[in-house]
């Protein structure tokens, strides 16, 4: 027996989302998933291949891989938001080239990376002057104070765990991030900025942020906040720290 239907526009007929996820990360789903917000934002996700050794070769490699993650996205979803979801691959590759490529596909999709919605954000706050951690090598962390830098926001307390192993950044407890912000916040900065998709630190922000008195950001909440906003969502988000009451 055929049986008769009607139609909608589905979950996507909202603010639909979609995030290019390393293959590597195990951090970022988890902690997007955290994040609420009205009207509801349907979030869709996408892999993209990555060696797990983190360096400025394997990062710029990801270029080339950008294009095949985008097309696993289901094609017929009106998107009004589309994220790479890589700090430092967006520092290596570019953040105009990275919404270039995505735009080839999507291009009526706003676009952003995590260094461009910390960026964002930091704007948002008015932060001139910035701590920054991060887990990567030097020459990694080197590139992305100098895109900060670049962008008129002076980096006056610099850390790393100089940590190449990305399933190993996974697993840097959150105890030691937020003893790290508060080494990083400690002096003459505005703001704190914790880098990296896979480094978690959705339960350390506000402690930090309480224990300094000044804005903490990361990656993932940069990027989640970014997102949103860019997807239409004007009204308040819930999500950690000073950045959700913008």
């Amino acid at each position: 027996m055929k049986l008769n239907f009607t139609s909608d526009g589905g979950y996507s007929a909202g603010p639909a989302i979609g995030v290019i996820v390393l293959s590597t990360d195990e951090t970022l789903e988890p902690e997007l998933q955290q994040i609420t917000a009205s009207p509801r934002v349907s979030l869709y996700h996408s892999r993209i291949p990555f060696d797990p050794n983190v360096t400025p070769e394997t990062l710029a490699r990801m270029e080339g891989e950008i294009p095949f993650s985008l097309n696993l996205f289901p094609s017929h979803a009106a998107f009004d938001a589309i994220g790479y979801g890589c700090t430092s691959g967006a520092t290596v590759i570019g953040a105009a080239r990275v919404a270039e490529i995505v735009q080839e596909t999507f291009p009526n999709a706003a676009v952003t990376n995590p260094i461009t919605a910390a960026i964002t954000a930091c704007r948002a706050l008015n932060v001139k002057r910035l701590g920054l951690l991060t887990p990567y090598r030097a020459d990694i962390s080197a590139a992305m104070q100098n895109v900060f830098e670049e962008n008129g926001i002076k980096i006056n307390g610099f850390g790393c765990f100089e940590e190449e192993m990305d399933h190993k950044v996974a697993r840097i407890s959150e105890n030691a991030t937020l003893e790290a912000m508060l080494q990083v916040g400690a002096g003459a900065c505005d703001a704190v900025f914790a880098s990296c998709t896979n480094l978690r630190t959705f339960g350390v922000i506000e402690r930090a942020e309480k224990t300094l008195g000044k804005p903490v950001i990361s990656s993932n909440s940069a990027f989640a906040w970014h997102l949103y906003r860019l997807s239409g969502v004007t009204g308040p988000i819930t999500g950690p720290g000073q950045l959700f009451q913008i």
